[in-house]
């Protein structure tokens, strides 16, 4: 993908990465919460729970209107292909399926930020906890969906969903983790519909 061996190297990664990187910083902010903030169990679930849910809203947004948006300069379709591009030319390529550490951790500092600025410290680290574990699942469901085989029916569907976004229609089932956006903003796989 790229002329430079460095940059090549940078682009990959393997899939046990954002494991290593982030389940500590679940971990940090989970502690945070009960033992240093003392936040209520309900309280801490509640905000766990929202910084899931907003994963999957950020996950969906990205993915729909980010990775499937077409450039028209030539610096941004090689910077498209490089982003999001290559794995639907490769989706099967085992090293491009998560996100590499010179993005996730930049970004991961990013959305600290803007979620202490936004509500506090107390409220920042119960909701954070959940956004970055949504993160992680997200993940880990991509690569199982591109690499492993399934015979539970909910990880069937979610399979079959993810092979028709990719094979067949891309402008349907923006969701990898959950489909509940896609069924908010209509973008649903259908049966029968280009599959």
């Amino acid at each position: 993908m790229f002329k430079n061996d460095i940059a090549e190297a940078l682009s990959k990664v393997h899939f046990t990465v954002p494991l290593i990187l982030f389940l500590p910083v679940v971990s940090f902010f989970v502690y945070k919460s009960f033992f240093e903030l003392s936040i209520p169990l309900l309280t801490f679930a509640l905000y766990f729970g929202a910084g899931i849910l907003a994963w999957t809203l950020l996950e969906y947004i990205v993915h729909r209107f980010i990775f499937h948006y077409e450039p028209k300069s030539e610096f941004g379709k090689r910077l498209h292909f490089i982003v999001h591009g290559v794995h639907h030319d490769y989706p099967n390529d085992a090293m491009r399926l998560v996100m590499v550490p010179t993005v996730s951790i930049p970004l991961a500092i990013l959305f600290y930020a803007l979620f202490y600025i936004t509500m506090g410290e107390y409220l920042t680290a119960p909701f954070y906890s959940g956004f970055v574990l949504g993160y992680l699942i997200y993940d880990m469901m991509h690569y199982a969906l591109h690499h492993l085989t399934f015979n539970n029916k909910f990880w069937l569907t979610l399979k079959k969903n993810h092979m028709v976004h990719h094979y067949k229609d891309s402008e349907r089932g923006f969701g990898v983790s959950s489909s509940l956006w896609d069924l908010v903003f209509q973008t649903k796989i259908k049966d029968g519909s280009k599959n």
